[in-house]
């Protein structure tokens, strides 16, 4: 017993230390959203690198929540402002199919469909696409979940389909990004 209390004291006071959410904090580029850690990196970004980047966002977010991967494109943005890189270097997609689409809709679709929640995902959108970002919603999930042009908010494009908006903007030179 005293030597599992004495390694319970030395993890306590010893073991590794984590930062945790607290480390945290907002980006220069869009401090609303996309919070950002401070990272000592060992892999310096090219003073002339630009990043062509698409984002695959078949997940929708709990009702009223912000989507998970277009938080990322925030983040994505800010860390790398942060880091130095110009922001005019740095060219994103989101391309959203399955319950994803919903994140991009107005009010009145979205909270037909969300149990009359507000769309949180709203003004991120519109944030995003102040910085360029551009999105596509599928079609084929646009025909399923019957969202009209007119259901999509300001700044989302429709696409004949995500695997179509895909194979464009790889031919365009934008990697997809795996997360």
């Amino acid at each position: 017993m005293r030597l599992f209390i004495a390694f319970c004291v030395f993890f306590v006071f010893c073991g590794p230390v984590f930062a945790g959410p607290e480390a945290f904090h907002p980006g220069p580029a869009i401090p609303d959203y996309g919070k950002i850690a401070a990272v000592d990196s060992d892999q310096p970004i090219p003073a002339n690198a630009i990043f062509k980047v698409r984002f695959d966002a078949g997940k929708g977010a709990d009702a009223g929540k912000l989507n998970r991967t277009l938080s990322t494109a925030a983040r994505f943005i800010n860390m790398h402002v942060a880091a130095g890189m110009k922001e005019e270097n740095i060219q994103l997609a989101v391309v959203l199919h399955g319950q994803g689409a919903i994140d991009v809709t107005r009010a009145a679709y979205y909270g037909a469909h969300r149990d009359g929640a507000q769309n949180a995902n709203a003004g991120l959108v519109k944030a995003l696409a102040a910085h360029g970002v551009k999105f596509y919603v599928c079609g084929q999930t646009a025909a399923y979940y019957d969202i009209s042009k007119d259901d999509l908010l300001p700044g989302v494009s429709m696409s004949l389909s995500a695997l179509t908006a895909h194979a464009i903007l790889h031919n365009e030179g934008y990697a997809l990004n795996p997360f």
